[in-house]
């Protein structure tokens, strides 16, 4: 789910390198790669996911750039132990406004989810994975809207961002930070850590975690992204999602604390 590189390292490799494109002014990347779990604000969704991304980018005003962006991802082979195999893919739209102010830069985004075999994914049988038989278990679709704001100091970038479920009314919020090292002129070094709350029954299922609100992950990870042209970057990473309140008792189908990894590759136009 969602754009913003702070939620997953999959969706941050949408907005990597851009080149001048021949269509005016209009940039834009494709990227597609693998994780060997989902996870999306700290809870756990899927194993072993292929994906796909488009992001274009438009200038509308001098500081305001207007972007647009579709992903898919698909859990080729998820295994619950003592429940069976998941079957879990979703689809976003995303359409967000961005301004430069120089010393930090602001977005607003709306995003439009679909859950093709619902939020909690559907096991062989075709019924739910749903958690206690709660309702956010089950949706097939919401959208959302956020305000996020990145401040570059160096070269560590602070990350502060707030989402609105409009589906099921509840918030999310999430701080990061990530410092690039440029180890030569095509290989860098991105240890990054994020840190996300869960507002208003933000999917919490609280008849399972106990918890209305509350602090939901803590994730670290380091990313290598290696320039082979300046078009085509491939990136590798390894990362873990520390489960908090809000989600200990939720992510069981994996470790309260899960080492995972993944590849991407996005060619930029």
């Amino acid at each position: 789910m969602g754009l913003i590189a702070l939620a997953s390292p999959m969706l941050a490799t949408l907005a990597s390198a851009e080149s001048t494109s021949p269509f005016s002014n209009i940039t834009g990347s494709i990227s597609g790669g693998y994780d060997s779990e989902y996870y999306f604000r700290g809870l756990w969704f899927s194993s072993n996911n292929a994906w796909a991304g488009v992001n274009l980018s438009m200038p509308v005003a001098e500081k305001l750039t207007l972007n647009f962006g579709a992903l898919y991802t698909n859990g080729l082979d998820t295994d619950i132990d003592g429940v069976g195999n998941l079957n879990y893919s979703e689809m976003d739209l995303m359409a967000s406004l961005n301004y430069d102010a120089g010393w930090a830069k602001f977005g607003a985004v709306y995003t439009n989810y679909t859950f093709f075999d619902t939020f909690s994914g559907a096991l062989d049988d075709g019924t739910s994975n749903g958690f206690g038989g709660e309702d956010d278990s089950f949706v097939k679709g919401v959208g959302e809207v956020g305000l996020t704001m990145a401040i570059p100091l160096g070269a560590f970038n602070v990350y502060l961002a707030g989402y609105y479920d409009i589906k099921i009314e509840a918030a999310y919020f999430e701080v990061g930070a990530d410092y690039t090292y440029a180890v030569n002129d095509k290989l860098s070094l991105v240890p990054s850590v994020q840190l996300g709350y869960a507002g208003g029954e933000y999917y919490t299922y609280p008849s399972v975690s106990n918890d209305d609100n509350g602090w939901t992950h803590i994730r670290a990870g380091i990313t290598a992204p290696y320039k082979v042209t300046d078009a085509l970057t491939i990136t590798p990473y390894i990362a873990c999602n520390f489960a908090l309140e809000a989600r200990k008792d939720i992510n069981t189908a994996r470790d309260k604390n899960d080492l995972f990894g993944g590849i991407s590759a996005t060619y930029a136009f």
